[in-house]
């Protein structure tokens, strides 16, 4: 396997501001006028894949009626930024809280995810008061997107794996001089903060999971409880009849972002699938998200042309969804709609020292997106309990 060679690119920390050009989107909604639809599905469910008529209403709401200059306002006004790491330019918010006593918290998305899945966690987290909370539940967040995703750089050669993800999250951190801080994660997030609690920094005091890599062991099949055997069904489920993407992208990336990289309808499409299968819904995925906030994400793939690119974390790193040891602080919390929910006697034989587990009575595998005041809620409880010297955490200015 190649590895990546590095490239000059800057390590300062630079602001960034998105400015998509007009033609862009002139483009985006040309190509929507344009699809060629296939027939329509033989059966009256999602069971053969997304039903013909509700893509084509997606997309006919996002060519007509979809305002992205609302959400690059949105993402503008947040505090963006640009720094090289390992050769490769990466994107990410860095939120600081009025509050000098904050913990700093980095806070990494997965797929078909983005940074757009954390915008209404943004404010309760960095101003606990405003937002029903104490000021003691103050963080400064960090939210990178992942290389290959959203505004990110694309790795070019191979080797940008889930490891060397975390060790460029760690050197994210210390470049913002922090030198204690907690990280969090599901999906892809959950692998990359996992990663993190393996090389163990002295700097990350703790992590928070919500899709932790934990699986059951062949002697735990003869004594399940009853929850226990509906995880083990709902893995099953996923590994027989939900996880054909995850196949195709592991195996055959390039092949895939084609059709996904020349049309908006198929980009949707493979990520529409996944609101509706994921997410904690009636039936729809507008019953858990709503079609702006849908587009939203689903823009951050279109727009930076990251099919092929976010895909690929699959090749590189798909084995890493296997059950793993962590020693320092961990605290989770299950969603009843995510697709993995392992028991917590399973997790404590890999997880040291549980400091927080909880499971949640709705909610599902996009947490902070469909649910996120009780995300909120699930890291201010996790992390009250660890206490460490904030005045240790003071950052340096970007």
């Amino acid at each position: 396997m190649q590895t990546q060679t590095s490239v000059p690119v800057s390590e300062s920390v630079v602001p960034f501001k998105l400015a998509i050009a007009d033609e862009a989107l002139a483009d985006l909604r040309l190509r929507l006028s344009h699809t060629r639809w296939p027939d329509r599905e033989t059966v009256g469910d999602w069971s053969q894949g997304v039903p013909l008529e509700g893509i084509k209403a997606l997309c006919d709401y996002w060519a007509r009626d979809y305002d992205w200059r609302r959400c690059e306002a949105r993402l503008n006004a947040l505090g963006q930024y640009h720094t090289g790491i390992d050769g490769l330019r990466i994107h990410f918010f860095h939120i600081r809280s009025s509050n000098p006593d904050a913990v700093p918290l980095l806070i990494t998305h997965g797929w078909p995810g983005s940074v757009v899945e954390f915008l209404d966690v943004i404010g309760p987290l960095t101003d606990p008061v405003a937002h029903g909370g104490a000021a003691a539940d103050a963080f400064h967040l960090v939210i990178p997107s992942l290389p290959g995703f959203g505004f990110s750089d694309k790795p070019t050669r191979t080797g940008w794996g889930v490891e060397r993800i975390a060790a460029a999250w760690i050197s994210l951190m210390k470049r913002l001089g922090y030198q204690r801080y907690f990280a969090q994660g599901g999906d892809w997030g959950a692998a990359v903060t996992t990663a993190i609690g393996m090389l163990a920094p002295p700097e990350c005091a703790g992590v928070h999971l919500n899709m932790p890599l934990i699986y059951p062991g062949r002697d735990d099949f003869a004594q399940l409880t009853e929850a226990e055997q509906a995880s083990v069904a709902s893995m099953k489920f996923y590994r027989d009849s939900d996880s054909g993407y995850a196949k195709q992208q592991r195996t055959r990336p390039q092949t895939l972002a084609y059709g996904l990289t020349d049309s908006p309808a198929g980009q949707a499409a493979w990520i529409y699938e996944k609101f509706h299968a994921w997410t904690d819904n009636c039936g729809e995925p507008e019953s858990a998200l709503t079609r702006d906030a849908m587009l939203d994400n689903i823009m951050l793939y279109w727009l930076p042309g990251t099919a092929a690119s976010s895909a690929r974390l699959y090749w590189e790193s798909l084995d890493f969804f296997r059950t793993q040891q962590l020693a320092l602080p961990v605290g989770v919390t299950i969603y009843p709609k995510e697709f993995s929910r392992p028991s917590r006697r399973w997790a404590q034989r890999h997880f040291a020292n549980i400091i927080h587990w909880n499971e949640t009575d709705k909610g599902g595998h996009f947490a902070a997106f469909e649910q996120p005041e009780l995300f909120v809620t699930e890291l201010r409880n996790c992390f009250r309990k660890i206490r460490f010297e904030t005045s240790r955490c003071l950052p340096i200015l970007a």
